[in-house]
């Protein structure tokens, strides 16, 4: 008998930071999350009205595509999407301040 071949190897993925510095930058987000990439969504160059709009954005995105969004720190958060599994260490990496390069 013949077993099917299991491929335990996560498929290989790219983490896009981006620094918003306005609610109008909302829409590069979804993009980026709509084409199934992780996003870093830092918000440290925003002021305090413009960024909690743009986390509602972002959960209400990640609600409706089935992803996820955690908060990293104060003002950074990871959107992830419903098919891509963030590795603890990238997780790591990311609340250090290691971010990623960006695209």
């Amino acid at each position: 008998m013949i077993m099917p071949k299991v491929v335990s190897e996560r498929e290989p993925y790219r983490i896009t930071t981006l620094h918003p510095r306005t609610y109008n930058e909302a829409r590069t987000i979804g993009e980026h999350f709509r084409e199934g990439t992780p996003v870093i969504m830092n918000l440290t160059e925003m002021d305090d009205t413009d960024a909690k709009r743009l986390v509602d954005f972002a959960a209400g995105l990640v609600f409706g595509l089935h992803g996820s969004i955690e908060r990293v720190t104060q003002k950074v958060f990871l959107l992830s999407p419903a098919n891509v599994d963030v590795t603890a260490e990238d997780k790591a990496r990311i609340a250090e301040g290691g971010f990623f390069n960006q695209s």
